[in-house]
């Protein structure tokens, strides 16, 4: 695609047709310029068959504001639109309208109310709310749920397979498999989940990243061709990156070809002054080859160099390689942990892709109308009451208890402080004989999660650098009860509305089924 084509077809026509015919039908009634409300959530966790996740890390914020700030109807986009006719040859689209898009077809007049990155968020919980005139907001559905629900999902990811490896170092190797281009959100999305590096070279340099990676079979497979073998790919390989040589040991035979042939290099490398990095095994029974290895590099003179370990890892997959190390090493005269603390996790396909839940069901719902005499909600009526959004012009609120751990996040109306209740009613949003009553000793203290972030077409706040993006993820994470982040049948974690709200939703549902 040319970099013009690219720009128009990611510009503000990244949306769905839908969304420009609604913000048309509104010009024509009058109501285009309405302030309103939208609150964008997710409604469940994302579930990966054998396991599901406990909660999600919240993620994409600052590229979305960054394509917002951009984004505007130009003479390509208002020309394009003004050609879209309907089954009856009818323009779509209105002189007006097309007038009225080319001068105020823009983010300028929203405000946005967002969960910041790296934070822990759960289901039904507004991560983003967005403010402003109705057609503007209608036309930022679709691009806000794009940018926002697949980087939150890959995030997600991320901190669960860096909580099954205990922390270690993990590299996102996932460019091949992924989504085309999509692939750079996920490897920042990754990154803020847990990663630690990514072998994607171009977002690397974007995020001030040193890309990281070994080298692929093909290498190996070269040397072979040309009849000089693995042992002279392994030498040159350390020739080029003395004080980086990290060999992929499982071309031939693990065990009784690359990884007698790496000590070899190994050992020269050692006599010239230089120390090698460590092997990565890409194949077989990894956890078997994990304290095999590591027998031979420590017999070597080699006990702190790093184990790698890739081919389709997920946060079960490395609990199990975990379980059999414990198992494995003493039978084999080693310490599991000090096994278990030299391995690297190179992980693909299944973060890159979220395998088994490729998808985070975020919706963007209608909330509120403003009127005169101040906000009026809005409902979507539904015959599943847990798909029924949460009305009202609305914050929200995390309740840490006693210990100083998240309890549960609290939905309220706009007008409404839980730091002034006491007690502290938390209601279950769907069933009225399920309430929590917290006195105030039992909540240590209770933080607003939503912040503006932008407002009047301009950034209401100062980013943060990926870092701290990271530091907060740590940070909510540690401030989760265990049971929620179990990796397998994980605590349910809750989230509560407030009596007044409750009451509100119920109003709103009553008065539709008597209508």
């Amino acid at each position: 695609m040319k970099l013009t084509d690219k720009s128009f077809a990611e510009g503000i026509l990244f949306t769905d047709m839908y969304q420009l015919t609604m913000a048309h039908l509104y010009f024509r009634m009058g109501l285009h310029e309405k302030t309103a409300q939208f609150d964008h959530f997710f409604r469940s966790y994302p579930d990966y068959g054998p396991h599901k996740a406990g909660y999600c890390i919240n993620a994409g914020l600052e590229w979305l504001i960054d394509w917002m700030q951009e984004a505007h109807f130009g003479d390509r986009e208002i020309e394009f639109l003004r050609q879209q006719t309907g089954s009856t040859g009818q323009r779509l689209f209105g002189d007006d309208f097309l007038a009225w898009l080319r001068q105020h077809g823009n983010f300028g007049g929203l405000t946005l109310r967002a969960v910041p990155e790296g934070r822990v968020v759960h289901p039904n919980v507004p991560l983003t709310a967005v403010q402003g005139p109705l057609a503007m907001a209608q036309i930022l559905e679709t691009p806000l749920l794009n940018m926002l629900n697949y980087p939150t999902l890959i995030a997600t990811r991320a901190a669960r397979i860096s909580h099954a490896g205990r922390g270690q170092l993990m590299m996102e190797f996932g460019m091949r498999r992924g989504q085309e281009r999509g692939v750079n959100a996920g490897a920042r999305a990754a990154l803020i989940g847990g990663a630690d590096f990514t072998s994607n070279t171009g977002i690397s340099g974007v995020l001030g990243y040193d890309p990281k990676g070994t080298h692929a079979h093909s290498l190996v497979q070269l040397f072979m061709a040309l009849g000089e073998g693995e042992l002279a790919a392994f030498r040159a390989y350390a020739d080029v990156y003395p004080d980086d040589c990290l060999l992929l040991v499982d071309t031939i035979n693990t065990l009784e070809s690359g990884l007698p042939n790496a000590i070899i290099v190994f050992d020269e490398l050692k006599r010239k002054g230089h120390k090698p990095i460590g092997i990565r095994l890409d194949s077989g029974d990894l956890a078997y080859l994990a304290v095999q290895s590591a027998k031979i590099l420590n017999a070597a003179g080699y006990p702190e160099v790093s184990i790698v370990l890739s081919n389709q890892l997920d946060e079960l997959a490395i609990l199990q390689i975990l379980a059999q190390i414990r198992d494995e090493a003493p039978r084999s005269g080693l310490d599991a942990d000090h096994v278990s603390k030299r391995l690297v996790y190179g992980v693909g396909t299944s973060l890159i892709t979220s395998a088994g839940d490729a998808a985070l069901d975020g919706v963007y719902k209608l909330v509120a109308v403003q009127e005169p005499d101040g906000w009026v909600p809005a409902i979507k009526i539904s015959e599943n009451p847990a798909k029924m959004p949460n009305p009202g012009h609305k914050t929200v609120w995390r309740v840490y208890d006693e210990r100083g751990l998240a309890t549960a996040d609290l939905l309220t109306l706009d007008d409404e402080n839980p730091a002034e209740m006491n007690p502290l009613v938390l209601q279950h949003p769907v069933d009225s004989r399920i309430s929590r009553t917290l006195a105030g000793t039992a909540v240590s203290h209770i933080e607003p999660l939503l912040t503006t972030v932008w407002q009047e077409g301009k950034l209401a706040y100062e980013l943060p650098t990926l870092e701290q993006i990271r530091q907060r993820r740590r940070a909510d994470i540690e401030r989760l009860d265990s049971g929620v982040r179990r990796l397998i049948m994980p605590h349910i974690y809750h989230v509560s509305l407030s009596p007044k709200l409750w009451r509100l939703k119920q109003s709103l549902i009553e008065n539709f089924r008597k209508s």
